[in-house]
């Protein structure tokens, strides 16, 4: 049991017969557009069904990888894992990715209701509530709104904002006052510390994987849902850190 991957294990639970039925927010407030693919819906399902077996989970803080091929469709399913977790109780998302290009065009996915890659329907909508998506720069907002809240960094940027402190931009305040999603698309890219481990204090604190993970630490409810294509598993210090993340 011990060598086997998450992902593993949740493949054979949904062999045996273990019933995850899709969301009803995911297919109603997905774009119309979008037709799942199989291999989408049972990387949900996987997901659903790590995220409510307590056994599980182990009482761990959620962290997953989804390992999927460039063009699976990796920004329908976080669409749609925003839907879910929004009925779970989470409102404030953090996107972030290496490349300002790629960061530009997901906004649009998320945000420009005019796109044609726009990601979700017309009207979205949860027990009756219309739901808004916002673009925000922080987390400091309104708690009781009901919107869900989207900031988009690169990953340098939110490095340099934890890094050096500024008005109106993200702090580790904000992630202590608030259970926050991390999406990190591109994600290999925050894994140069697991890569070359170091015992030099001033150069672990100046690194990206530093700054994300205490981010993300410091609330115990905050989830952290990585993408990548490229998970170099041959790694050992990877493989470890990923066999027991890995969604799909």
């Amino acid at each position: 049991m011990n060598n086997q991957f998450l992902y593993e294990i949740l493949d054979t639970l949904r062999e045996n017969g273990t019933q995850i039925d899709l969301p009803e927010i995911i297919e109603k407030c997905l774009s119309s557009r979008i037709l799942l693919r199989e291999y989408q819906i049972d990387a949900f399902k996987n997901f659903i069904s790590y995220f409510e077996n307590e056994k599980l989970k182990k009482n761990k803080q959620v962290h997953n990888l989804f390992h999927m091929a460039t063009g699976s469709g990796k920004t329908v399913i976080m669409a749609a894992l925003i839907l879910y977790l929004y009925t779970k109780g989470y409102r404030n998302f953090l996107f972030f990715v290496n490349q300002t290009n790629v960061l530009e065009k997901t906004i649009d996915n998320f945000i420009n209701t005019l796109s044609n890659k726009y990601l979700f329907n017309d009207v979205i909508e949860h027990l009756g509530n219309k739901i808004k998506i916002k673009k925000v720069d922080n987390f400091s907002g309104n708690t009781l709104d009901d919107d869900i809240e989207i900031l988009f960094t690169t990953t340098q940027k939110f490095h340099m904002d934890l890094f050096e402190a500024k008005e109106n931009s993200i702090t580790y305040e904000d992630f202590e006052n608030n259970k926050v999603v991390f999406i990190s698309d591109e994600s290999h890219h925050i894994n140069s510390l697991t890569k070359k481990p170091t015992k030099d204090e001033e150069l672990v604190k100046s690194s990206w994987e530093y700054s994300v993970m205490n981010a993300f630490h410091r609330n115990r409810d905050s989830i952290m849902l990585e993408f990548t294509a490229t998970c170099d598993l041959k790694d050992n210090n990877v493989l470890a850190k990923y066999q027991d993340k890995i969604i799909f």
